[in-house]
C-alpha cells in the first residue's frame, strides 16, 4: 500500500502525481497475459538461413591455421564467415561516443583471449547443417599463458590480455590507469583515529539468464537497404554499432525492436546483429542468428567480478573521519562496458555518508574471461553492498546501534561531497527513521529528531586541501579487523556521550604543519548521487 509522507519535506512536496499510486494498465501488458507479444524470433521469413558459431575452447590461444575446406563442402553450407570477411573487425560499444579504444573483433583471427570467442561463422539452410559443417572445422590453437585473476592481471610479468591495452587496464584520457579519488588528508585522519577497519569484499559475476536468448534476424530489403529484427537493449547503439564494424552508411539499415524477454543490460552490447546482417549481405537471404542457451551463459555478458578492499577511520563516539577505497573491476578480455561501470563507482563514493576524508583507487582490468558488460545499476550496486556491510561491521565494533550509526553519519543539505560539489535534496536520515519506525525499531529521541535539513552546510561546506598521492605510512594505530554477525548490536552498559553531528571533537597535536585533520563538525560531503524524490 502507497503511504505518502506528508509531514516530511511538506515545503517540496508536490502531490499531484499523475501515475504512482493508480492503477494504470502497462501498454503491452494485454499482450503478455495472452501470449500475442511479438519478439523478434517470431517473424519467419521466406528463404531464411541459420548462423552458427565455431567457439573458442582454450582461455587464451594464438591461432596458427584454420581450416574450413571440408566445412565448405558440408550439405546445406551457404556461407563460411571469417573475421577476414569483417570490413572493420574491430570494435567497442563505447568508441561511438569517443570513450575507449576499438578493441574486441567480430570474429578471432590472430589470437582468442577468452572461452568461447567467436572464431568462424557458418551460414547454412538449418540449425542442424549449420552445427554438422562447424563440427567439421579444424583450427590448430597454441595455448597461451592466462590470467583469471584482478590482482594477479597488475603484477609485472603477467600475460598480456589486451594487446590495445598493454597493462592490463583501461586507459582514461590517454594518460590514465585508474579513477582517482582525493579529498582531504586521509593518512593523518587513520593516525588520529580510534578505531581503523579493513575488510576485503568479493563479488563474483553473475548471469543475466533472460528468458529470451540474444538474437536478431537480418533481411535483405529494397534499395540495397536491410531490415533487422532485434532483442536488444540499445536500438541506436546496435544500428551505429554495425555501421561501423560493416562500414556502410547508418541509414542501410531499418533496425526493428519492439519485446524484449528480458534483458537487465545483458543485451546492450551488440553480439549477434554484425554477423547476421553479413551473413545477410553476404548471401542475399534473411539470416537468423540466436544464441543456445550454452552460448548465453558462455559468450553473454555477466555482470563483472568486482574485488573491494575498505579501509575507515573511527572515533570512538561512531564518527567515520576517514575512507579508503581500492577497487578492482573485471572487465573479461575486452572493455565492453566496464570502464564506464569504474567511472560510475568512483562518481558514487564514498556512500551517502559523512566522511571528511575519502582516497579512493578504482581499476578496470582485463583478464581472460568472459568480457563483462551492464547489469542493474553495475559499478555501483557492489560498491553499496561493501560499504553497508562495512558500515554494520563499524557500529559492531563499538557497540552501536546501526539504525543510529547511519544517521550520525548520514550527510545533510548543504555538506560539500568528495566530488567537490554540495549535497542537496538528502534524506537518508528521514529514510533510515522511517524504515526504523516501520519495522518497530527503537531509536533513540535525539536521533528522532535529526533531520537531514539541519546542521549541514557552514564550514562543512568547505573545500579542505587534499593531500598529494604518495604511499601509505605506518600507522599510529594497529588495523582491527573484526567480523561480525548482521544482528543488531548491543547498546553500551554506560550512558552514551551527546552525539551532535555539529560539534567537533578537540583536534590531536599535528606531528607537522599541515591542513588540520578534518572531522565529523568540520567538513562534510556525500556521494554524487542523491535525490529527496
Amino acid at each position: 500500500m502507497l503511504e505518502l509522507r506528508k509531514d516530511i519535506f511538506a515545503d517540496e512536496r508536490d502531490d499531484n502525481l499523475n501515475e504512482i499510486g493508480k492503477g494504470t494498465q502497462r501498454q503491452d501488458m494485454l499482450g503478455h497475459v495472452t501470449g500475442t507479444s511479438t519478439y523478434f524470433n517470431d517473424h519467419k521469413l521466406q528463404g531464411m538461413l541459420h548462423l552458427k558459431v565455431l567457439r573458442s575452447p582454450h582461455a587464451h590461444a594464438r591461432i596458427r591455421r584454420v581450416d574450413t575446406v571440408e566445412a565448405e563442402r558440408s550439405p546445406g553450407v551457404r556461407r563460411i564467415i571469417r573475421g577476414t570477411d569483417v570490413p572493420r573487425n574491430l570494435n567497442t560499444l563505447l568508441s561511438l561516443i569517443n570513450f575507449g579504444k576499438d578493441d574486441e573483433p567480430a570474429l578471432a583471427v590472430d589470437k582468442v583471449r577468452y572461452k568461447g570467442e567467436p572464431v568462424v561463422a557458418v551460414v547454412a539452410d538449418s540449425h542442424r547443417e549449420a552445427f554438422e559443417a562447424i563440427a567439421k572445422i579444424r583450427v590448430d590453437y597454441e595455448p597461451l599463458p592466462t590470467v583469471f585473476d584482478v590482482e594477479e592481471a597488475l603484477k609485472p610479468g603477467a600475460p598480456v590480455v589486451n594487446e590495445t591495452y598493454p597493462k592490463n587496464t583501461f586507459t582514461y584520457h590517454d594518460i590514465y590507469d585508474h579513477q582517482k579519488l582525493r579529498f582531504g588528508d586521509v593518512e593523518r585522519a587513520f593516525a588520529s583515529a580510534d578505531h581503523v577497519l579493513e575488510q576485503r569484499y568479493q563479488m563474483s559475476p553473475i548471469e543475466h539468464a533472460p528468458t529470451e536468448t540474444n538474437g536478431s534476424i537480418a533481411a535483405p530489403d529494397t534499395n540495397g537497404r536491410y531490415v533487422v529484427y532485434t532483442s536488444t537493449q540499445a536500438l541506436f547503439f546496435s544500428l551505429d554499432t554495425c555501421a561501423k564494424i560493416l562500414d556502410v552508411p547508418s541509414n542501410t539499415f531499418h533496425f526493428i525492436g519492439g519485446t524484449v524477454g528480458g534483458g537487465f543490460g545483458g543485451k546492450v552490447d551488440t553480439l549477434t546483429e554484425p554477423l547476421s546482417i553479413l551473413g545477410a549481405m553476404l548471401t542475399g537471404r534473411p539470416v537468423r542468428y540466436i544464441f543456445g542457451r550454452e552460448e548465453e551463459m558462455q559468450f553473454g555478458p555477466p555482470r563483472g567480478a568486482e574485488r573491494i578492499y575498505l579501509k575507515d577511520a573511527m572515533m570512538r563516539d561512531g564518527r567515520i573521519v576517514a575512507r579508503k577505497v581500492r577497487a578492482y573491476f573485471d572487465s573479461g578480455a575486452y572493455t565492453r562496458l566496464s570502464s564506464y561501470a569504474v567511472v560510475k563507482c568512483a562518481a558514487h563514493l564514498p556512500g551517502p555518508y559523512t566522511i571528511p576524508n575519502v582516497y579512493g583507487d578504482i581499476y578496470c582490468v582485463f583478464t581472460n574471461r568472459t568480457p563483462a558488460t551492464a547489469m542493474r545499476g553495475f559499478g555501483v550496486t557492489a560498491m553499496d553492498f561493501a560499504i553497508e556491510c562495512q558500515m554494520d561491521k563499524l557500529a559492531h565494533l563499538i557497540a552501536m546501534d546501526p539504525m543510529e550509526f547511519r544517521i550520525l553519519n548520514a550527510y545533510r543539505d548543504g555538506d560539500m561531497k568528495a566530488h567537490r560539489r554540495e549535497a542537496k535534496n538528502t534524506a537518508l536520515i528521514e529514510c533510515v527513521q522511517v524504515a526504523a519506525e516501520k519495522s518497530k525499531w527503537k531509536l533513540r529521541e535525539e536521533f528522532k529528531r535529526m533531520s537531514s535539513l539541519k546542521d549541514g552546510g557552514g564550514e562543512r561546506a568547505l573545500i579542505p586541501l587534499a593531500a598529494t598521492s604518495s604511499p601509505m605510512p605506518a600507522l599510529a594505530r594497529a588495523t582491527a579487523q573484526q567480523r561480525t554477525a548482521y544482528d543488531r548490536a548491543p547498546q553500551p552498559a554506560a550512558g552514551p556521550a551527546p552525539l551532535q553531528p555539529a560539534a567537533p571533537p578537540a583536534p590531536s597535536p599535528p606531528p607537522a604543519p599541515a591542513p588540520q585533520p578534518a572531522s565529523h563538525g568540520a567538513v562534510r560531503f556525500s556521494s554524487v548521487f542523491g535525490r529527496r524524490r
